[in-house]
């Protein structure tokens, strides 16, 4: 302890495995995880103990949390870069009903993470009175079996070495999710007669991505290559910069329109000459013109195919070929509906987007003529005024001015923001939405993303733009970053109020003939207004705000980035007024 009062790391030695719990930290470092986010519980304090004091603290290091639920949004910020999955660790059934929405946020975002659970002894007979009789549940993997890919309770060291193994090749095999190990107290305590004889790690990677049938693949070929104003719905891909270029190259070829989703992570340049715009679940009038005139449609991994379609094609009039790449239709529950709604296709490519796009070059390169030269298109959208309040599409507007020439990483965007209002130009320019719209996940979401770009040596500048109730919800988990010295910019869209309910009241009472103006009532964040730059410097992290007036707002955000490029994480309170940019920021032809 240091004159501070500060607690000092004990130097351990490390040698053979002596209790389970060695065993099963050992198989946590075999899969390569640098960290192992958690909130500590008694559950698994044999696991910890072998996390610190045989591991040593290093490989996985621990990522102490405020919070389950953000352990788990860390791995999923984490795994939104690298795509692999980062470990998590949570307290039994207790931990487990926190850690609950991340898990449901990860696993509709198809984000693989690994969650490690615990419990008192399945054998009554050992059961310290009281605490761990409720910390005990049988069958505790149905909290979150509809939800998880796969989770496991192993009786034994070794079973459980092989349940992480497990557990580490699902969750990464797309598509992917989180899995469950839970570990028995009485194993993790176990003491070791003799090591068990094990495979090496190498043997137990995740699957290649399936190739596509080849009659299916030669009929979507043809499509294609006749195909005069073909349209590609980007959606769920990775973030191989091999895979990015390859769609790109695709659309050229074919001179193909392309569209991306708001919710989920960038997948093509907005700056390309053929992309026509993001979208939510409702299309523009723009971008339904376009896909009306469609001849052919490729969709890499939409997000809610049917529900685009429909408002294209609605059932029973024509419609142009549907081609589907997707193999998501494998983790399909139905206990939830996050699948979405059928939709009608002409042929189906039951892979992943990566792989089709690469088998569809392969045949078509030989095909087509070369494609033309497309140049670069920037945004140009000026703020409307020098000075006065901040409307959130002067905030996007400020938000492009400032930030156009400088490489970010938006781990997250507001809801209500606009469309076409970033140039996104690299799959690691913008991560997408949380997956399970859980409130409060976009800080350690965000804190996930940036460690992830930190251990890269990434020179991208990863910034969160929260609303406010994500941020009062989620701002404990700005501790871990204050700890570890993760530099992370966030911009808080704060319009101190629980709008998207607000919005929903006002057109509930409007519908019923009843005074929408009381739509307020429930949902302000008034009387008193929340101080949220307090509550980031209550975990340690400072910033400036609240910004009232256009003309600071530039300057602000500048501040904000250099200090994050000096590596500090810090925070810029933006006040916006309660509202939705019903229009795209910039409209694309």
């Amino acid at each position: 302890m240091d004159h501070q009062g500060t607690k000092r790391f004990v130097p351990v030695e490390t040698g053979t495995p002596r209790y389970g719990s060695d065993l099963i930290a050992a198989a946590i470092r075999e899969q390569g995880f640098p960290y192992i986010c958690l909130n500590p519980g008694a559950s698994y304090r044999h696991l910890h103990d072998s996390l610190v004091n045989y591991l040593g603290n290093e490989k996985p290091k621990i990522i102490l949390c405020m919070h389950e639920e953000h352990a788990i949004g860390i791995a999923q910020g984490w795994a939104k870069i690298m795509d692999r999955p980062l470990a998590a660790a949570v307290h039994s059934n207790v931990g487990l009903m926190h850690a609950t929405m991340g898990i449901f946020d990860a696993w509709c975002d198809r984000v693989p993470v690994v969650v490690i659970g615990a419990t008192g002894p399945l054998d009554a007979t050992k059961r310290r009175p009281w605490i761990e009789w409720i910390h005990c549940t049988i069958d505790q993997g149905g909290l979150v079996r509809d939800f998880t890919k796969w989770d496991d309770q192993p009786g034994s060291p070794e079973a459980a070495v092989e349940s992480i193994r497990r557990a580490a090749m699902l969750a990464t095999a797309r598509p992917s999710g989180p899995t469950y190990v839970n570990l028995d107290v009485t194993v993790q305590e176990m003491e070791l007669e003799k090591l068990p004889a094990l495979h090496d790690i190498s043997r137990f990677r995740a699957p290649a991505d399936p190739e596509p049938p080849r009659r299916d693949l030669e009929e979507a070929i043809e499509i294609l290559a006749s195909a005069k104003r073909p349209i590609i719905l980007c959606g769920r891909t990775s973030r191989s910069e091999e895979g990015w270029a390859a769609r790109v190259k695709l659309a050229e070829l074919l001179g193909a329109k392309v569209l991306a989703h708001v919710k989920l992570a960038t997948s093509f340049p907005t700056t390309h000459p053929l992309f026509i715009g993001e979208t939510g679940w409702k299309l523009s009038k723009n971008l339904l013109k376009h896909l009306i005139e469609a001849d052919a449609v490729l969709s890499l991994d939409w997000l809610d195919l049917a529900g685009t379609i429909n408002q294209v094609f609605p059932a029973g009039s024509p419609s142009a070929p549907i081609i589907s790449v997707s193999n998501d239709y494998n983790i399909h529950r139905g206990w939830n509906m996050d699948y979405q709604a059928l939709p009608a296709v002409d042929v189906n490519l039951p892979t992943v987007p990566e792989t089709a796009v690469l088998r569809l070059l392969e045949a078509l390169e030989t095909r087509m003529p070369a494609p033309k030269t497309y140049q670069r298109r920037r945004l140009d959208a000026e703020p409307s005024e020098s000075s006065g309040p901040i409307s959130l599409l002067d905030l996007a507007k400020v938000f492009n001015k400032v930030t156009r020439d400088i490489d970010v990483c938006l781990t997250s965007r507001p809801l209500g923001w606009p469309t076409n209002a970033n140039e996104l130009e690299h799959p690691h320019d913008y991560l997408g939405h949380n997956g399970g719209g859980g409130v409060g996940s976009g800080p350690s979401i965000g804190i996930g993303a940036a460690l992830a770009l930190r251990d890269m040596k990434s020179p991208r500048v990863p910034i969160a733009i929260v609303g406010d109730g994500d941020f009062t919800m989620g701002n404990t988990a700005l501790w871990s970053a204050a700890s570890q010295g993760i530099p992370l910019l966030y911009v808080i869209s704060n319009n101190n109020s629980y709008f998207n309910d607000e919005h929903h009241q006002a057109q509930v009472a409007t519908q019923r003939g009843r005074p929408p103006e009381n739509a307020w009532v429930g949902q302000r964040l008034q009387d008193p207004v929340p101080d949220l730059l307090m509550l980031a410097k209550a975990q340690g992290i400072d910033g400036e705000g609240p910004i009232t007036d256009i003309a600071d707002l530039a300057p602000a955000l500048a501040r904000g980035i250099e200090t994050v490029k000096a590596g500090k994480p810090w925070v810029v309170d933006v006040r916006v007024p309660p509202e939705y940019c019903r229009e795209p920021m910039v409209e694309l032809a």
